[in-house]
């Protein structure tokens, strides 16, 4: 059995590879079955922003799929960036931008007001249109200045709870025991083995 990994993320790609162990399941990245199109994102919900992009990829490729969408929460701004948190500082902007933009709004905020988690909801999809979703949920607060260097996106502002590094200063290994991504990921391999093997 084949499953496709909706990302051109490679940090996200090796992340998802180390979780989502699968007898017999071969994980396929963007680089083994050649490019696609950005899909656009237009959903409301984290749960419909990745049945957008399976379901695209499953339509391409007649392969099965599994996506994710996830997004930073912080209280202090009423939830915001959420679903929009990979396009909040613009739509090409980078990961220091969005960081850059998220450390001013929060800038007169004190710690105990930096309250934030990180939600995501990861789905399978196969062809014949079978859905299977999960959610993985991290809480923790927003750092006053950036720390570390593995980890992606909004990762090396976020210190998990309980903890006092960002997610950009922990091993990939440690990241995944938190992570919300590791969480959804975990929950839907179980429903996958639940459901196929």
């Amino acid at each position: 059995m084949k499953i496709l990994i909706a990302s051109k993320n490679k940090g996200k790609i090796k992340e998802i590879k180390k979780i989502l162990v699968l007898p017999g399941v071969k994980l396929l990245s963007y680089e083994e079955v050649g490019e696609w199109e950005e899909i656009e994102e237009s959903g409301k919900t984290y749960e419909e922003n990745a049945y957008l992009k399976a379901k695209a990829l499953v339509k391409r490729f007649n392969l099965a799929v599994v996506a994710d969408d996830s997004g930073l929460e912080v209280e202090a701004l009423g939830g915001r960036p959420g679903v929009n948190s990979a396009r909040y500082a613009g739509e090409k902007a980078t990961d220091e931008e969005k960081v850059r933009k998220l450390l001013r709004e929060l800038e007169k905020v004190p710690e105990d007001g930096r309250r934030a988690r990180f939600r995501c909801v990861a789905l399978y999809l196969s062809p014949s249109g079978e859905v299977i979703t999960a959610e993985g949920v991290l809480e923790g607060r927003i750092s006053f200045e950036p720390k570390g260097s593995n980890g992606f996106g909004y990762d090396p502002i976020f210190i998990p709870e309980g903890n006092n590094k960002t997610l950009a200063e922990l091993s990939l290994q440690e990241k995944n025991k938190l992570s919300h991504r590791g969480r959804a990921f975990r929950r839907l391999r179980d429903k996958l083995m639940a459901a196929f093997f």
